[in-house]
């Protein structure tokens, strides 16, 4: 049994079972893997596959508990990894993060600029994706750490850090009706096409909740998952937006008017997540602190350790955006 063989069936559970996909993600080819699965059936005396012809199609169940375990074994030799790294030399290495577009655009450039200046021999990339993806590829190790508001408790073995809360606000043009109200309603707003975020991105959870409540049908004409778009449409005169606080600015927004929207909508918490079994290298707990100060490195281990149990968080004492 060999390292390679246990990464080969790995990855195939996470490429939906294409040996195809498999190959060029690990830049080798499809024969030599289908080879190496080969050997390691014979050598354990079990299918870990179903097979459709040349097909594979889902694991066996014996197959499902030793990818599992494969799993857990990959992650023990990246943490022995990490340790050794970090003796040799905790300014090297690289941190791949997984986010959306909001926090990549808004958050995002102060605290990388900050950390390359205090890392610069660290190799960063960040990945864009849908709140389920970013969550899934911190499930799956594709990425070291994740950042979104939705879908992170969609998988067990993720830890979920708290980092900060947020509200929304309503945006219009100038000449719009809305300019001449004081304090906005959901029934005032209900009454405009709506443009705002799809379905499952950045806390749209709260805004669906919040007109459910109030028995509002609110009339949405449009939805994307990048703020700057959903911007370009308002000023088109296609609805009013409702986007994130953060995600206006006075200066590059100076057409748009704002009007502030906590009293409408339940705030929405941002959180920063890693898988629960990977041994995080310092300067990824120092990025952690970066962007959430209250998350020191003490902070997270006991969280980790506990499973979230030993670190009560009073969520209106979070940062506020």
């Amino acid at each position: 049994m060999k390292l390679l063989q246990l990464r080969y069936i790995w990855e195939i559970s996470k490429n939906n079972f294409n040996i195809s996909a498999t190959a060029e993600k690990l830049s080798t080819s499809q024969p030599g893997i289908s080879k190496h699965v080969r050997q390691l059936e014979d050598e354990l005396g079990v299918e870990i596959f179903e097979r459709k012809g040349k097909q594979l199609i889902q694991a066996t169940p014996t197959g499902a508990e030793l990818i599992k375990y494969a799993g857990s074994i990959l992650s023990d030799v990246t943490n022995i990894k990490n340790i050794a790294l970090d003796y040799q030399d905790t300014s090297r290495g690289s941190l791949v993060l997984a986010t959306t577009h909001t926090q990549a655009r808004y958050v995002l450039p102060s605290i990388i600029k900050k950390f390359i200046s205090l890392y610069p021999h660290i190799k960063l990339n960040i990945r864009q994706g849908t709140p389920s993806q970013i969550a899934k590829m911190a499930a799956n190790r594709e990425v070291d750490i994740a950042i979104a508001t939705e879908a992170m408790e969609l998988f067990e073995n993720l830890v979920m850090l708290p980092c900060y809360r947020w509200n929304r606000s309503i945006i219009f043009p100038k000449s719009h009706p809305l300019n001449n109200e004081k304090r906005l309603t959901l029934d005032q707003i209900a009454e405009h096409p709506i443009v705002t975020y799809d379905f499952g991105f950045t806390g749209r959870s709260a805004l669906d909740r919040a007109f459910a409540t109030s028995e509002l049908e609110p009339n949405i004409a449009l939805t994307a998952v990048d703020t700057d778009v959903i911007k370009t449409y308002v000023r088109l005169g296609l609805g009013v937006g409702i986007i994130a606080s953060l995600a206006y600015g006075d200066k590059n927004d100076s057409d748009l008017v704002a009007r502030d929207a906590s009293h409408l909508f339940d705030y929405s918490i941002t959180k920063i997540g890693f898988c629960r079994s990977v041994n995080l290298r310092k300067y990824t707990y120092d990025f952690i602190e970066m962007f959430a100060t209250h998350l020191d490195r003490n902070t997270v281990d006991t969280y980790v350790q506990n499973h979230g149990n030993a670190l009560k968080i009073d969520y209106e004492s979070l940062p506020t955006f």
